[in-house]
């Protein structure tokens, strides 16, 4: 269970079995190694070496590490993957052979990396040229080199990688889409969520359904027989989507299991444009798809400049990205600092700013604003702010599961009507659940799956980063949360205007400067050289 750790559980084995709690418990080795790897894949990591699992189940007083390795393996909750060594050609004849690299991995993330790597290893050998030469040089026709390249790669290469600032790629993914339409391609833009694909399509001038949350493309189906917290999709190997041409402008909150379920779903010969930040913060999931494919050398990585100076927002988060957190004049004030002095300040100054400050100075209301914190718990985390921020702007006893008419809310975990990330607003309940108007429609959320819904005025970053606001106020405590990638993300939801409660004093200059994205172990660089 999530949050439980290895004490805590044995504890409560004592209390319920008394002396037959025995550290020796086969199923006691068998949920440790589960609970060891389930730990690494929240850290974002596919694989772990045996010796870091034998290692943690000795120090829990696991009598036979090996056999509680070997229990897990048993029942199929575990994988032992293989990879061969490169072979060295340069190595004399009579050198011995390294031995094949071993890693433990959870079956569900084993399969999906796997998937995810045959898939784009198909799109990239099934793939020929979208249109011929002349009409991709007559595409290319006036644009800068950088976005020339950009376009050129996508219409001739399965899979291409773009690194760029979120406006330079989305408003380059938006061109290569009309362009391919304009020629008669299947084309599309996929994004996170649906109000990401709303606010990315008007004014773009393109077909309808050129811009969609991936979610919708896929077609979720409700399926009583999906094993729980699964979402069962229409889209796949049998069904694939109608399309020619992908572009997923932000493609770094893709995990290794919506990548796989996204590949699976293209159809051979189709291409798929892949864009990130450089040093994006990862996915929530286990991997790292944008990294791992560059790492690989198999697809072209074209750079993109940025379009121009932009305004003051744009200026601090492409210094934070470069490591540096700076002051930037803002004379309309889209940037305010307010410092706090610790984490109950901090929770104070974010709901004045919500409530009052930014609706009665900017002119910018209440529910156009978005609060982040680089995580749910702490004084001044996600949880601590939506619980100050409801008893101000929708006070109630959260009758119906914790939450009441009015409440907005953000999806935590998967649900058949709405993505990960996506907000919504609660609009009524009954004994079927509570009815939910999320961008795509109401829908209404079964009491067992309603644990998969969070109050949503305040949002952990990694959630938040599939909608852009008008307004964020980013709270940043000193904690072990902070890194470049987060702050430089929390900065970039920001559309208009950006308050940054500061209760990290002189950690948060310290994390932009040295925390950067954190090693992660995957296979799929290895896996889609094929």
């Amino acid at each position: 269970m999530p949050g439980v750790t290895p004490a805590q559980a044995d504890h409560f084995a004592r209390a319920v079995l008394a002396e037959a709690a025995r550290p020796d418990d086969p199923r006691r080795g068998r949920a440790l190694v589960l609970s060891l790897l389930t730990e690494a894949a929240r850290q974002g990591h596919t694989i772990t070496p045996p010796e870091q699992v034998l290692t943690a189940l000795e120090r829990a007083r696991v009598p036979d590490p090996r056999a509680a390795v070997e229990a897990a393996l048993d029942e199929g909750e575990v994988l032992v993957v293989t990879e061969e060594p490169e072979f060295d050609e340069a190595a004399p004849e009579d050198e011995d052979l390294p031995e094949p690299e071993e890693n433990l991995a959870l079956t569900r993330w084993a399969v999906a990396e796997e998937a995810a790597g045959e898939g784009l290893l198909r799109l990239r050998l099934t793939a020929s040229d979208l249109l011929d030469n002349a009409t991709i040089k007559q595409a290319r026709a006036g644009l800068p080199e950088d976005r020339s390249l950009a376009l050129s790669a996508a219409l001739r290469t399965g899979v291409t990688v773009w690194r760029g600032a979120p406006g330079d790629l989305a408003e380059t993914a938006l061109t290569l889409v009309r362009a391919a339409a304009g020629h008669g391609l299947r084309a599309a833009v996929v994004t996170p969520t649906e109000p990401a694909a709303a606010a990315l399509a008007e004014g773009a001038d393109l077909p309808e359904g050129a811009v969609a949350g991936l979610h919708r493309l896929l077609e979720p189906q409700p399926d009583a027989g999906a094993a729980p917290g699964a979402v069962v999709f229409g889209r796949g190997e049998q069904d694939p989507l109608e399309l020619d041409l992908a572009v997923v402008p932000d493609a770094a909150w893709l995990d290794v299991e919506l990548c796989a379920v996204l590949v699976e779903a293209l159809p051979d010969g189709a291409h798929l444009v892949l864009g990130g930040e450089p040093g994006a913060l990862p996915p929530a999931g286990p991997g790292r798809i944008l990294d791992d494919l560059e790492a690989s050398e198999t697809v072209p990585v074209v750079e993109l400049e940025p379009a121009g100076p932009g305004g003051p927002l744009a200026a601090l988060t492409a210094a934070v990205r470069g490591g540096e957190l700076v002051a930037v004049e803002a004379p309309d004030r889209e940037v305010v600092i307010v410092p706090a002095a610790g984490g109950a300040e901090a929770v104070h100054r974010a709901v004045q700013l919500v409530t009052d400050s930014i609706p009665r100075a900017l002119g910018i209301p209440a529910d156009e604003v978005q609060v982040v914190a680089p995580a749910a718990g702490g004084e001044a985390g996600a949880t601590a702010l939506n619980a100050a921020l409801k008893a101000r702007l929708n006070a109630g006893p959260g009758r119906f599961g914790g939450f009441d008419v009015g409440d907005r809310v953000v999806v935590a975990a998967p649900l058949a009507p709405a993505a990960v990330g996506e907000p919504g607003t609660v609009t009524g309940a009954d004994a079927e659940g509570l009815r939910v108007a999320f961008a795509g429609g109401e829908a209404t959320v079964a009491p067992a799956d309603a644990a998969r819904l969070r109050h949503g005025w305040a949002v952990p970053v990694a959630l938040a980063r599939g909608v852009r606001r008008p307004a964020v106020v980013a709270v940043l405590a000193e904690g072990g949360e902070l890194s470049r990638p987060l702050v430089a993300t929390a900065f970039g939801l920001a559309l208009r205007h950006l308050s940054v409660v500061q209760a990290a004093g002189p950690a948060l200059a310290r994390a932009v400067r040295e925390t950067g994205v954190p090693a992660r172990r995957t296979r799929l660089a290895r896996l889609v050289v094929g």
